[in-house]
């Protein structure tokens, strides 16, 4: 067809497979088409009129002889073999008609010319009775232009009926023996001629000729042959004539000849009859051994087919019969099926394949990757390596959307760039060579459509080497091999291809050379300590989990012996565990995996946790936490192994949500089982996974059992966390009863055990065959690893590129946790062409040195199969990244060939994972939250460069990425960073700037641009600080400061309008550059040596005053200095704001990006508390003995500087408890004596209220508190519109008028309305605050609870429970507030006050005046109870509204 192009190997400038003999003549070349694949242009233009100048020319067969209506095509310039005479009189002789100019004559003409060349050599051939076939199209002259002799060109065919009815001729041309001729001359075959650089379809016209001696017996046919004469314009027949075969030719019979020609007919006949006799004697065919040839295929010469190796299905519609034995495709490892049945999900084999595994349904449409998309997200997006992808390609029947079948032409115009980009994308970008193999398997008549695939596969796949073709009807797979072998050689063809055999054979011959039956039967243990079966489709639908099951490993076929070597071996040399290595030391094939001491205490803590508790949640975790490399996820996956016939276990698996996993684990749960309240538990485990995505599992866990309203205190998931850690003794004695540690250290008991096992290991295997046992064992002490590496690397050529890729490796595996190179990286840089993928993995191995051999542990990814190595451990990586080091070599000049590697960064294989893992090197900060040893500003690589080289190496290291990284705006936002560190501001303001441009809605880059101003400025005071400060010497310096507020202003616009984060760097660090400027300002000489400085720098920056000595050095800063005090104010009290809402002691894991604060306030009320006081200090009087004397706006600026100044600052007295009675009667004394005639601001209501309310609580006898009625009345100065109140009004509210027991019930009403009025628009405001974050990073802190006193004694802040618990240790405190246990401390019990009321459908509610419903939300919303109960709870007070702590049934 016209848009078929060649091989990729032409376009390489290599020859095509098959076609090695061929040769082009550049005078036939012209270069204007440009084909449709990478645009190449494809030298081989050639027009019909114009020869094709091969020096030589593939050979071709011809069509099947004497066979109708079968699918078979020619390719031009494919040359048949020379014209024959007769030979067998059964094999046909062949001759040859170019027909060329004939084949444009008119109708009458062609046909003339036609019936004459038609007639003639039937009738020579009918005379001598041999078979024959005449061919039109093909040349029949080597003197023809340069074309060769039987080479295929073609004819135009306009209208079929033309050949057809020219055959009419025969009445006229034989009267005699009309009936014979048209007995003997079949019907013209219109072969299709293949020529992909042309659009205008070509034929071959063929006549069979078969004189059967039952017609043709005693006869000699003469007849007078059609010519159309154009003298007289018409049709006259030629004098009657006997024709016969001569060699190649048809020839008359001359007149001397044609008695003996006549008597020996009886000679002829019975030739004919003989030979017809005899063609029904032949032997059959050779058999070919098709199981042997079927297997060798699928298998690549193994014994069986890969498990590791993924297939892709291409194929048409099934017959009935063939649906019945498709077993062997359920078992395989299907990556995609390419199905051209619309069909299909009907009644076809996608409906046999979706009842027993599971599918996602695409179209070719589905698989167009969008720009800007990533090959992970793709797959991600598909969900392709978790369930197969079914494709259908011509539509599908059953479908309601746009998706409807089309014919052949109608495919090609609109199908045909579909299925290539989804063939390319798969080839070239999700799957690598030699990771998967493509059956073509033929089941009805082949069709264009299906061609093209078999195209496009084979020029993406570089050949035919993982493509096989299965094709049980030879009917059907002669179109398929004309075509194949346009592509490669007629035995290439074969050889990939398996002819003949029945689908039911090839079912059970596949099935015997499957080494695990996907299908085979698994088993869950249930609750009743039964099992039930788990089906293979219900398993796959639960795709986030790697389910282990009571029979786990089974399935596999017996392991021999090698096999079990290398699965031992594989694991003590460093590989991760698998569930072979448990399974084979169960069964006594390899010797048992050590019980570290960590597995008994989590099994201890497993046992205690699975106990019925109802001070426990459903949802629990275990934390193990390791070093990395120390067999902790050894330990975890023993500890799943070994329960899985008690509890449903299962590995989740990486890169899916908490919600998708959270589903999954539901369902696992209750698979197969009656009553959601009696289920075994599931216990989860977690690898390497963030505190976050914990907390989001386990939270949406805890949301699902409350959903299935199960009973509190049922153990229903356990999540076992398996997380890398650089002190996990540390983390296991900070929760004990949680955490449980894995180091490189040894117990006694350890030692005995590795020892043992060592003398085992060493008489099966060579030291450096194990060494990472061998390592484990000596606990990975520094000089016994430094010695190992420097005995290593004793002879190794540094001049290598094996040499340099073990660098590369050992790097990155220092310095990037849980980082690879893909085995295709490898051979990329190793500029390996391994042909042959049967070789693939021996010919890698047998490229690297002898040291990389050793130091090289090959990985293969669970999911995808594609192979990977790194260095057997990180501290084996650590050591050989240093002693590699030559002389002149550092760690930037490396990392920079790393960079600088292009083979490796463009390599497409694998390259979103290369590039993370490449990304993470330059950016990934160390955070101890994440299991690293300390935190870092920049990241490890770059903080070792700046220390042990210099800045500028690490400069222009970071610039190197930057470019490499399509100037990423992470990379310039880092360069900033390292520029102000080392107090390079120009050039830090200049990246910042080029980051911001970039991202300029990005609220982390915009506060690294306000950080380069905030340093800048503060270099500059400490450059004059030893000075005196003048106006114009600080003119400079206060630019800058204004610069950094514009900067940071802008940074807090971000961050609000950020929906899916709160990044509040930008108000913490305005705050402290306002100070810093205000610092500054006041210490001018114009302020500071004046008896009055203080109140002059106060009256510069609040009233329109101008000293004259600042008003021309400052003129640019009058407006935005005078609006700094308000600005400030503003910003504080936002933050106070927000530090209300929320706990403040919750440390979220920072993503592995830049995306997080330049500074971190570690302690928020404490920063707060401080500043509030320093930004009151400056503006207030220095004495405060006069009260009466100050303005209202100095009072407020003297309560601020005492801590008054908000509400947070305020409550935090209660935290802070020196002299904080004093200090709060001396706020309260700066406020009107009567606050009842005084016009208050509604923020200095509240906070006049809250000082109130925290005094009471420090000092419950005091004299200097108002009554709770008098603030009850104050509070009516908030405004009457609840949506005018600040939210610090709203919890005042609620506060205030909670009614007590001694109301009465029109008091109790009149509050209740007041209070829910109040609750209703906090909640309002708290889902503004909380914005799309997930709960979990911003829960919602209690201020006060309910006591059991009256008035403002009623209330009982947080901090008054710490001198109850203090005597507790950090852990117990923890786990006493984890399982509920502190609040039945009694303690604590006689503090509060129980309120009674009732759960209705899983919402707490509290009886009203008048029996109205008042709905109180539950702080920990898994301690509802799921039945409509009557209840008790403590109340809790929070900017949220009230909440209930502490559900308790009543019994």
């Amino acid at each position: 067809m016209s848009f078929l192009t060649p091989s990729k190997s032409l376009r390489r400038g290599k020859r095509p497979l098959g076609a090695q003999k061929w040769s082009l003549s550049r005078k036939t070349l012209s270069s204007n088409q440009i084909l449709r694949k990478d645009q190449d242009v494809v030298e081989e233009t050639q027009t019909a009129q114009e020869p094709c100048m091969w020096t030589s020319k593939e050979d071709c067969k011809p069509r099947p002889f004497d066979k109708e209506d079968i699918d078979f095509t020619y390719v031009k310039h494919r040359v048949l073999q020379p014209e024959s005479g007769a030979f067998n009189l059964i094999s046909p002789c062949h001759e040859y008609k170019s027909f060329a100019v004939a084949a444009t004559l008119d109708r009458t003409r062609l046909q003339a010319k036609f019936a004459k060349e038609v007639l003639r050599f039937a009738a020579g051939c009918m005379n001598i009775r041999s078979n024959g076939t005449i061919h039109f199209g093909v040349m029949d002259s080597k003197d023809n232009g340069g074309y060769v002799h039987g080479e295929i060109i073609g004819v135009p065919v306009k209208e079929k009926d033309m050949y057809v009815d020219a055959l009419d001729h025969i009445e006229g041309s034989f009267p005699i023996n009309k009936e014979h001729i048209r007995q003997c001359v079949r019907p013209p075959q219109f072969i299709e001629v293949i020529d992909r650089k042309s659009t205008e379809k070509m034929y071959v016209v063929e006549v069979d000729i078969v004189p059967s001696i039952s017609v043709v017996k005693g006869k000699v046919y003469s007849g007078r042959l059609p010519n159309f004469k154009e003298s007289s314009n018409k049709i006259e027949h030629e004098k009657e004539t006997v024709f016969r075969r001569v060699g190649s030719k048809t020839e008359p019979v001359s007149d001397k000849d044609l008695n003996d020609f006549h008597e020996r007919v009886k000679d002829r006949d019975a030739q004919r009859e003989e030979a017809e006799k005899s063609q029904f004697l032949i032997a059959p065919d050779f058999c070919q051994d098709l199981g042997r040839k079927l297997t060798m295929l699928m298998t690549s010469g193994k014994k069986f087919i890969e498990k590791e190796k993924w297939f892709i299905l291409v194929t048409n519609k099934f017959k009935p019969d063939d649906l019945c034995n498709i077993d062997w495709l359920l078992d395989m490892n299907m990556f995609c099926v390419f199905d051209f049945d619309p069909d299909s999900k009907i009644s076809g084999l996608c409906s046999k394949y979706i009842a027993h595994r599971a599918a996602n349904i695409h179209f070719l449409q589905s698989y167009r990757i969008s720009s800007g998309m990533s090959i992970e997200a793709f797959i991600s997006q598909l969900h392709l390596f978790d369930q197969t992808s079914w494709i259908f390609c011509n539509g599908r029947a059953d479908y309601r959307g746009n998706e409807i079948p089309c014919d052949e032409m109608v495919w090609i115009q609109t199908k045909t760039t579909l299925l290539r980009e989804a063939v390319s994308l798969i080839c070239k970008q999700i799957l690598p060579k030699g990771t998967f193999k493509v059956i073509f398997l033929l089941t009805s008549l082949v069709e264009n459509p299906l061609l093209h695939t078999f195209y496009e596969f084979f020029t993406d796949m570089e050949g035919h080497e993982d493509i096989t073709c299965i094709c049980e009807s030879e009917h059907n797979f002669q179109k398929w091999q004309s075509f194949a072998e346009r592509s490669c050689r007629t035995e290439t063809v074969n050889s990939f291809s398996v002819v003949g055999m029945k689908m039911s054979h090839v079912n059970a011959t596949l099935q015997h050379i499957q080494p695990v039956k996907a299908c085979a039967k698994k088993h869950l243990p249930v609750f009743v300590k039964g099992k039930c079966l788990l089906e293979t489709q219900e398993e796959e639908q639960m795709y986030s989990l790697e389910i282990l099951t009571v029979d786990h490993c089974d399935e596999s076929k017996d392991f021999n012996i090698e096999e079990k070597e290398k699965i031992e071996h594989q694991f003590y040399r460093g590989g991760r565990v698998t569930w072979s290595n448990f399974w084979l030391a169960e069964h006594g094939y390899i010797g048992e995996v050590i019980e570290r001491d960590a597995y008994c205490e989590i099994s201890n803590l497993l046992s205690s946790t699975l106990k019925t508790n109802p001070d426990q949640g459903s949802v629990n975790c275990i934390n193990i936490y390791h070093h990395p490399g120390s067999g902790g996820s050894t330990v975890a996956k023993q500890v799943l192994w070994n329960s899985r016939k008690d509890l449903r276990c299962a590995v989740v698996k990486p890169s899916y949500s908490a919600s998708v996993v959270a589903q999954h684990a539901v369902e696992l749960r209750e698979y197969e089982e009656k009553d959601p309240q009696k289920c075994l538990p599931v216990l989860l485990l977690i690898e390497d996974s963030n505190n976050e995505y914990l907390d989001d599992l386990k939270n949406q866990l805890e949301v699902a059992v409350n959903i299935k309203r199960i009973q509190f205190g049922t153990p229903c998931f356990i999540l076992l966390s398996c997380r890398r850690s650089h002190d996990p003794e540390k983390k296991c004695k900070e929760s004990p009863l949680q955490n449980v540690s894995v180091t490189h250290k040894l117990s006694d008991q350890e030692k005995r055990k590795f020892a043992a096992k060592r003398q085992v290991l060493e008489k099966q295997y060579e030291p450096e065959f194990i060494l990472t046992f061998v390592l484990m064992s000596e606990e990975f002490a520094e000089n016994y690893v430094k010695q190992f590496v420097k005995h290593l690397l004793q002879d190794i050529d540094h001049e290598s590129i094996v040499t340099r890729l073990i660098h590369y490796v050992a790097l990155l595996n220092t310095y990037v946790p849980n980082s690879f190179i893909s085995q295709s990286h490898c051979e990329a840089l190793l500029a390996l062409t391994i042909y042959m993928e049967r070789f693939h993995q021996y010919e890698f191995e047998k490229s690297l040195s002898d040291q990389a051999k050793l130091v090289f542990l090959h990985l293969r990814d669970d999911k995808t199969h594609i192979q990977s190595i790194r260095i057997i451990h990180p501290l084996v990586a650590q050591e050989i990244l240093q002693q590699l080091m030559r002389n002149s070599q550092t760690q930037s000049s490396l990392a920079m060939n790393l960079l600088c590697e292009n083979v490796l960064f463009e390599h497409r294989f694998g390259q979103d994972e290369y590039l993370s893992f490449l990304r993470a090197l330059f950016i990934r900060r160390s955070r101890i939250s994440r299991g690293d040893e300390y935190d870092s500003f920049f990241s490890p690589l770059i903080e070792v460069v700046r220390k042990n080289e210099n800045s500028e190496k690490a400069i222009e290291l970071l610039k190197e990425a930057y470019q490499c990284f399509h100037r990423d705006a992470f990379f310039a936002q880092q360069l900033a960073r390292l520029h102000y560190t080392y107090e390079k501001f120009e050039d830090a303001k200049h990246w910042a700037e080029v980051a911001a441009k970039q991202m300029p809605n990005n609220s982390y880059i915009l506060d690294t641009k306000g950080q380069v101003y905030k340093k800048w400025f503060t270099a500059k005071c400490k450059a004059i600080d030893s000075v005196q400060k003048t106006p114009e010497n600080t003119a400079d310096a206060v630019e800058t400061a204004l610069k950094a507020l514009e900067c940071f202003a802008e940074c807090e616009k971000a961050a609000v309008a950020d929906m899916e984060t709160m990044n509040r760097s930008g108000f913490f660090c305005e705050v402290d550059v306002g100070c810093s400027l205000l610092t500054l300002i006041s210490s001018l000489q114009v302020f500071s040596n004046r008896t009055y400085g203080h109140s002059e720098c106060m009256k510069y920056l609040v009233t329109d005053y101008i000293p004259k000595e600042l008003k021309d050095p400052w003129k640019p800063f009058h407006g935005p200095l005078k609006k700094l005090q308000e600005r400030l104010q503003e910003t504080l009290e936002w933050i106070s704001e927000e530090l209300s809402y929320f706990q403040t002691d919750i440390v979220a894991d920072e993503d592995e990006t830049p995306e997080s604060p330049e500074e971190k306030i570690s302690y928020p009320l404490i920063w707060l508390a401080k500043k509030s006081s320093e930004y009151g200090k400056y503006f207030s009087e220095s004495s405060l003995l006069n009260p009466a004397s100050l303005t209202p706006f100095m009072k407020r600026m003297a309560i601020c500087q005492l801590g008054g100044g908000n509400i947070t600052s305020i409550l935090y007295k209660l935290t802070d408890q020196k002299d904080a009675v004093q200090l709060l009667e001396c706020i309260l004394s700066l406020y009107p004596s009567d606050p009842f005639k005084s016009k208050f601001c509604q923020r200095d209501v509240v906070n006049y209220i809250v000082t109130h309310i925290s005094l009471k609580c420090l000092s419950p006898n005091t004299l200097s508190v108002a009554s709770l009625k008098d603030l009850q009345t104050l509070s009516h100065q908030f405004p009457t519109d609840k949506q005018k109140c600040f939210p610090g009004a709203l919890f005042v509210l609620t506060l205030l008028f909670w009614p007590e027991e001694h109301d009465t019930d029109q008091e109790k009403e009149t509050k209740f309305e007041i209070v829910q009025s109040a609750v209703e628009h906090l909640e309002k405001n708290y889902k503004h605050k909380m914005k799309d974050i997930p709960q979990r990073k911003r829960r919602i802190y209690t201020h006060f609870f309910l006591g059991s006193g009256s008035g403002l004694g009623k209330f009982v802040h947080k901090k008054k429970f710490e001198k109850v618990t203090k005597v507790l240790s950090v852990s117990e405190k923890r786990m006493k507030w984890f399982t509920g246990e502190a609040w039945k401390m009694p303690a604590i019990a006689e503090m509060l006050k129980r309120v009674s009321g009732w759960t209705e459908d899983g919402v707490v509610h509290l009886e009203g005046p008048q029996k109205k419903k008042f709905i109180i939300p539950p702080l920990y919303v898994p301690s509802v109870p799921h039945s409509n109960e009557n209840v008790t709870f403590y109340l809790g007070f929070t900017f949220k509204g009230p909440v209930a702590c502490n559900i308790t049934v009543n019994k």
